[in-house]
């Protein structure tokens, strides 16, 4: 099989399907943190604003320029992160980063929808766009959380 094979069977349907169909895209009108990411090596970009109430994520919105890899990353995470506390965030972030590199565990629920971007650890050029939108939000998570308790 040739590598452009290997690339083509990559951005698989269900991998395009959730691309087509990003949760929460958009921006808060009054976030409690908002933090941009961009993946120096191919150029996407993800924002995220966030509020938190009691601990967890109350309000969600992410404004994605990313490949489809990291398209379907922001799909999944944009469906799974409202109720979600900066600790699951962070446990989704650094699962997602082990399965990508070391072949680890997928990411436990409500984040196990990653799952189907695990063909994408061959491909070590995609891995910090599919990274970008659990880095920004739990980079926000943990912003909006310090400030309400300034």
């Amino acid at each position: 099989m040739t590598a452009e094979t290997d690339l083509i069977k990559l951005y698989s349907g269900r991998i395009l399907e959730l691309a087509a169909d990003i949760p929460h895209l958009g921006r808060l009108d009054a976030p409690g943190a908002t933090v941009k990411k961009r993946s120096p090596l191919c150029g996407s970009t993800v924002t995220v604003d966030l509020t938190m109430e009691d601990g967890r994520v109350a309000d969600f919105a992410q404004d994605v320029k990313a490949c489809a890899l990291g398209q379907a990353a922001a799909s999944v995470v944009g469906g799974a992160i409202v109720g979600r506390t900066a600790d699951e965030i962070d446990t989704a972030r650094d699962a997602l980063r082990e399965m990508l590199k070391h072949d680890g565990p997928t990411p436990p629920a409500p984040f196990d929808g990653l799952e189907v971007l695990r063909p994408a650890a061959s491909y070590k050029n995609r891995h910090a766009s599919i990274m970008l939108t659990l880095d920004a939000a739990s980079e926000a998570a943990h912003q909006a959380e310090a400030a309400r308790t300034a």
